[in-house]
């Protein structure tokens, strides 16, 4: 997660007082003329266009990480598979598609197309690929510089951390079905958490509507998606990924949260984000550039520091316009490449109906009662009560299936998206959610009926995804 986080690699690893005032300078400089932009709407006008992000543990035959994601990407030589935070683990990227006609199939097929290749290099070095939300076999003395990849930002950040913790260990304290409480001496600990990552960039005039429906969206997405229910052989939440990244970089007492839901919804403009990010998060990493202002190289080096589980983006088309994006980050990796996209359709479909909604969702229902619907679905899955327009609480379940999923169908239909491309992949969803088993349910149950024999898990786990079957068609057999 941390990997997308900062972009290209940094050339140092460790900075000085002016390095800080510099970046402090034209971070402001950036800052403020995002504002004029955002004012004057001078954004590019494409927009609704999708991409992902989709981070992949490599494991041995026995189902143990496998620290050789070096050796891994030079051999499979593929741009859009780049390294990620660990040794064990790598980024699949997909292609910006614009959200019309057959748009979920054509990610699909790119998706499997990346997926199949790496598969094949996999073979070729005598390891196996899986996309899980924390890997059942991860240990914590996995969990340390030594199993870093070798890239200097990793470094850079996690001296940075420590730093400003004074050298404290990390607190993890996640109490869930059993309760785990134990100190960490680096940020290695968030490389346990991996996500399928949505980026979706939006029409200049819609974008603040847009990513108060995705904070709406959340709690929902998470519920129906979850596929982290344990962490070091405990059961914890059915998203533990959530808390656990939560916590795996905290700056301590002084400071803002680095992780969270965010502090409210946007009002006016997403600059709001941008001007927070500048004003009340410390700096991490004041990598000085000689980048134009309009590059907005520091501004976003910043807003890479600052993981919101929705975080609006500024990029640039492929002729040089600035757009705004959001990356929809509360997802889980996995199970399965189709399991991905059908949560991707849910989320397209889903941010639309509640963005288009009289009045939108986001005057209905508070940003608090949104943020606790949220941690209700780390915590619960489909079992969590939901805050909802009409003032009452309702099962997760219950109104993803009677209220989310038709209202996401028929957004889908008036784009238009043809009707067997949005019926084939909200079908997954409606299926999951109906038979009740997401991978973090299949998972549980399956730890239950085998002694919690973890490394049997992750290689069961494996097989079973190798088969491309989405989760709710998977045996506990």
């Amino acid at each position: 997660m941390i990997g997308e986080a900062m972009g290209d690699e940094i050339d140092q690893r460790h900075f000085e007082a002016d390095h800080f005032s510099q970046f402090r300078a034209r971070l402001e400089e950036e800052t403020h003329q995002l504002e004029s932009l955002f004012k004057y709407n001078q954004f590019s006008q494409r927009g609704d266009i999708l991409g992902f992000e989709l981070e992949v543990c490599i494991i041995d035959q026995d189902g143990k990480p496998s620290g050789i994601n070096r050796s891994f990407l030079d051999q499979l030589n593929n741009p859009l598979v780049v390294p990620e935070l660990a040794e064990f683990n790598v980024e699949l990227n997909g292609s910006p598609v614009a959200v019309t006609g057959r748009v979920f199939s054509r990610l699909l097929d790119e998706l499997t197309t990346t997926w199949h290749e790496c598969v094949q290099t996999a073979d070729e070095l005598d390891v196996r690929l899986t996309t899980i939300g924390i890997l059942p076999t991860i240990e914590p003395s996995l969990l340390n510089s030594n199993h870093m990849s070798d890239m200097v930002r990793y470094y850079a950040l996690n001296d940075r951390v420590m730093g400003l913790r004074d050298g404290e260990p990390l607190q993890i304290e996640i109490d869930g079905h059993e309760t785990l409480a134990m100190r960490h001496g680096d940020v290695m600990l968030e490389s346990a958490a991996t996500s399928f990552q949505i980026h979706l960039q939006c029409k200049p005039d819609r974008a603040t509507r847009d990513f108060n429906a995705a904070l709406v969206a959340s709690g929902p997405m998470v519920a129906l998606s979850a596929n982290s229910p344990s962490l070091f052989g405990k059961f914890l939440w059915e998203e533990t990924r959530i808390p656990l990244f939560e916590q795996s970089v905290q700056l301590g007492d002084r400071y803002l949260p680095r992780v969270g839901f965010g502090s409210g919804y946007a009002n006016e403009s997403l600059s709001e984000v941008f001007r927070e990010n500048q004003r009340d998060h410390v700096l991490l990493l004041p990598y000085v550039q000689s980048d134009p202002v309009m590059n907005f190289a520091h501004l976003r080096f910043q807003n890479g520091t600052i993981w919101r589980w929705n975080r609006p983006l500024i990029g640039f088309d492929y002729d040089g316009q600035p757009h705004v994006r959001i990356e929809h980050r509360v997802v889980p990796a996995g199970p399965t490449c189709l399991d991905c996209i059908a949560n991707l359709a849910m989320f397209t479909g889903l941010l639309r109906a509640l963005s288009d909604a009289t009045p939108p969702v986001a005057q209905v229902l508070s940003f608090e009662q949104v943020r606790e619907n949220f941690y209700a679905a780390a915590r619960d899955g489909l079992s969590a009560t939901f805050h909802w327009t009409d003032g009452r609480s309702v099962n997760a379940r219950e109104l993803i299936l009677e209220v989310l999923l038709p209202a996401s169908r028929e957004a889908l239909f008036g784009i238009p998206i043809p009707k067997e491309e949005v019926n084939r992949f909200l079908d997954v969803v409606t299926e999951r959610v109906e038979s009740n088993q997401t991978g973090a349910q299949w998972q549980r149950q399956w730890l239950d009926n085998h002694d919690r024999d973890l490394a049997g898990l992750t290689r069961r786990y494996a097989d079973l995804q190798a088969t491309e079957k989405p989760v709710h068609e998977w045996p506990l057999a």
